[in-house]
């Protein structure tokens, strides 16, 4: 294990917590956490390929849901090298530089989930409540202007406050809260004017995050207002189906980023303990079970899989 450095306040690194307390046990910890981010590699990789290889998927439900995908890798990407790396006694260190570009990622990417999120809803209210419109509406072109406006919303808006990280004076002790660098995190540790940093996070926050939430929200009701309209069981039992693990995407996206706020906000007397976790569970949790909910509740994809899973055996 490499020795912790002592944390001065002149240095441009920062120490990324593990599990303080816990060092002796780095190794079988290390062990789920390998498991987890494999699963997590494996598993969106394995629907981006299904949904590239099956003609039958390439639709806009499917293609926002590839974004989706992308979106989870990523953050299993970002964060990887940091988390394993402390686990596996490669490092305890990261420079300023390393970490605002790793928090800029982390946040961005939570901005896009968000944003795709919002999107699929949308996709889900024109499938059901307008059905006859919907290849009209959803086209390819206007699927990649969606994408396009996704990544744009989601990586532009924040560049002014990372970079503002990069000229901070941080006087405090370089210990991050976590095994990867947030921007909460950083803005913790500095000395200098965080005022536009803190009033900007929350403006974006508001109208991207919890907009989001709303709009999501929104949408549900009109969809419900729908189906409880169709006059068949059976339709309104197949309709309720399509948005189930649409449902259950936001739920495992939104628990835990809600945790996180509220651990950073009112929890300072916690557990470093909890800290470490709730950021990790923020972190792993959606691009963990996102592809298993996929997997098991659309049929279409079950069955690609099934058969993929049936050859290799063969």
């Amino acid at each position: 294990m490499i020795a912790l450095v002592s944390p001065n306040t002149n240095s441009s690194s920062f120490l990324l917590t593990g599990f303080s307390g816990l060092e002796q046990l780095y190794p079988w910890i290390s062990v789920p956490f390998s498991t987890i981010y494999a699963v997590v590699l494996l598993g969106n990789c394995l629907v981006l390929y299904v949904i590239w290889t099956e003609p039958s998927l390439h639709q806009p439900m499917f293609y926002f849901l590839a974004m989706l995908a992308i979106t989870d890798l990523c953050m299993g990407l970002s964060t990887v090298n940091t988390v394993l790396g402390i686990l596996l006694g490669l490092i305890r260190e990261i420079s300023l530089d390393s970490c605002i570009t790793q928090a800029y990622f982390i946040h961005g990417l939570s901005f896009m989930e968000s944003s795709v999120l919002l999107t699929m809803a949308f996709d889900r209210y024109i499938a059901i409540c307008n059905p006859l419109r919907y290849s009209s509406i959803l086209t390819n072109s206007r699927i990649i202007k969606i994408g396009l406006t996704i990544l744009g919303r989601s990586f532009f808006f924040i560049t002014p406050p990372i970079i503002c990280l990069k000229y901070f004076h941080y006087c405090h002790p370089h210990i991050l809260s976590h095994s990867f660098c947030l921007h909460q995190d950083l803005l913790r540790l500095a000395c200098s004017d965080i005022r536009f940093n803190s009033y900007y996070a929350l403006m974006l926050v508001i109208c991207t995050l919890l907009l989001d939430a709303v709009l999501i929200l929104f949408s549900y009701v009109l969809i419900l207002k729908s189906v409880l309209a169709i006059a068949s069981r059976e339709e309104r039992h197949k309709s309720f189906q399509t948005c189930i693990s649409h449902i259950c995407a936001v739920l495992v996206f939104y628990i835990p980023i809600i945790s996180l706020t509220m651990v950073h906000r009112f929890g300072k007397h916690l557990s470093p303990m909890v800290h470490v976790l709730t950021g990790n569970i923020y972190i792993l949790f959606p691009p963990l079970m996102n592809p298993i909910i996929y997997s098991v509740k659309i049929q279409q994809i079950r069955r690609r899989m099934l058969r993929l899973f049936s050859l290799k055996i063969c």
